[in-house]
């Protein structure tokens, strides 16, 4: 089970990478901020794995407070995007 939730960490890791290239290369400001969701989303993953693996269960609260830092982000991105548009 260890062996797979190490390998599960490191697809996570390398969707941040792919994610990085987007934001990078991405022409759009929708699609950069589809990266930056895919960081939070990919973060919280990964401390829950983490807080499974080495029995921290302090970085379940980290992982929550992530996902709602992501929203909160997601929701000011539209906001701003709207006001642009208007």
């Amino acid at each position: 089970m260890t062996q797979f939730l190490a390998i599960l960490l490191v697809i996570l890791l390398v969707s941040i990478l792919a994610g990085l290239v987007r934001v990078f290369r991405g022409p759009a400001p929708a699609e950069r901020m589809l990266a930056a969701q895919l960081f939070g989303t990919a973060a919280v993953a990964i401390l829950l794995i983490l807080a499974r693996l080495m029995d921290m269960p302090a970085l379940l609260d980290v992982a929550m407070v992530f996902a709602l830092l992501a929203a909160v982000t997601l929701v000011a991105f539209v906001v701003l995007a709207s006001r642009k548009g208007a």
